[in-house]
């Protein structure tokens, strides 16, 4: 298995409640980020990368996904994920999602 690519599409499930956008490949997660909902937050709980592509852009990547969800839905997202809370420390332009 290689790094993920950005041809690697984002999917999102969610019963309103939790969530997760991932990364499959042959049928199989390779990447996932979880969460759960309530009245205009979303609590990120956790980050799961593949060993095989650790160190790649797929964490990244999932994380911008739930940026841009996060707006869409017009709600504040509060990472107990340490690498989610890392990110959106770290990244200036996700201010308006914290």
């Amino acid at each position: 298995m290689n790094e993920a690519s950005t041809e690697d599409p984002i999917e999102h499930e969610s019963d309103g409640r939790r969530g997760a956008f991932f990364i499959e490949r042959d049928g199989r997660r390779v990447a996932e980020l979880t969460y759960s909902r309530s009245e205009g937050v979303v609590i990120v709980d956790h980050t799961w990368v593949h060993p095989a592509l650790r160190g790649g852009k797929a964490a990244r990547r999932l994380v911008d996904a739930v940026v841009q969800w996060a707006r869409a839905e017009r709600v504040r997202l509060v990472p107990t994920c340490s690498y989610v809370r890392v990110v959106l420390a770290r990244t200036p332009e996700y201010a308006d999602v914290r």
